[in-house]
């Protein structure tokens, strides 16, 4: 909804620069904005948060800049973290094995201890905390609020956005992890090239689906596991709690499953 109203890297969503490809320099950066000529605000979207040498690069280039974090049940960000860590090849085996040999999943999920890093280094004044639930419920106020926090005018959704707009659910695992593994290594080659028109392109051809999907069906969490995850987060839930005066008591009850919207995509926090 942003795109014609702020300035976004050209070519990609995603620029990745301050974790993984911060070695490129802060010149590869600024050519995904080569063409803002001052006119609108610049903005990127990218999942940051938890990069714990990012708030200090970011403070050291953009000291200026402001954050806009929307934090999702911890639950369902965990399993959402487990099913991309899959798709890319990065991890084997089930949820449960996963879980507890991969800590960057509960790492990802800290959002207390990340956000006070934030906080240290740029204020709070300079962050807008939202809910994943506000996003889903009323995307238009959603949306309202991200607009006035960065200054820019209010952007209408229409009824047509809201039906043309897809989930991004990953529903299943690579049929060859083999194949998933080639083909991350090639997306970040050409993305450490621009070569974005091509990555899109092969996106459109299906090629990303071919060497990432048509495995098997990821099953939705069990009650039990659901249950395990309430208990496991309820601290972080507490602790964020605690230092927004926020109340997240809907994500302390076990039973809570999401609801699926048009408007929502199921990536990262």
């Amino acid at each position: 909804m942003l795109v014609g109203h702020v300035d976004l890297p050209y070519g990609i969503k995603e620029t990745q620069f301050f974790t993984t490809y911060y070695s490129k320099g802060i010149d590869w950066y600024a050519h995904h904005f080569r063409y803002a000529n001052g006119d609108r605000k610049i903005a990127e979207i990218c999942p940051y948060f938890n990069a714990m040498k990012a708030p200090a690069r970011i403070h050291q280039h953009l000291p200026g800049c402001k954050f806009l974090v929307t934090f999702r049940n911890p639950v369902d960000h965990a399993y959402s973290t487990y099913k991309m860590l899959v798709r890319g090849a990065f991890v084997r085996g089930t949820f449960d094995e996963v879980l507890n040999l991969r800590p960057h999943i509960d790492d990802g999920n800290r959002y207390a201890k990340h956000l006070t890093a934030w906080f240290d280094q740029f204020g709070p004044e300079r962050f807008l905390i939202m809910r994943y639930e506000e996003l889903r419920d009323d995307p238009q106020g959603y949306l309202d609020q991200v607009c006035d926090f960065i200054g820019t005018a209010r952007i209408p959704i229409s009824d047509h956005a809201r039906r043309q707009r897809q989930v991004n659910l990953i529903e299943r695992a690579p049929k060859s992890r083999k194949l998933a593994q080639n083909a991350r290594h090639l997306g970040y080659w050409l993305k450490r090239r621009h070569a974005y028109g091509l990555v899109a392109a092969l996106r459109r051809a299906g090629v990303w689906e071919f060497c990432n999907g048509r495995g098997e069906i990821f099953p939705p969490l069990s009650p039990e596991q659901r249950a395990m995850l309430t208990e496991r987060y309820l601290p972080e839930v507490e602790a964020l709690e605690e230092l927004l005066k926020i109340d997240f008591s809907q994500w302390k009850k076990p039973g809570a499953v999401p609801r699926q919207a048009a408007a929502l995509g199921a990536g990262g926090t």
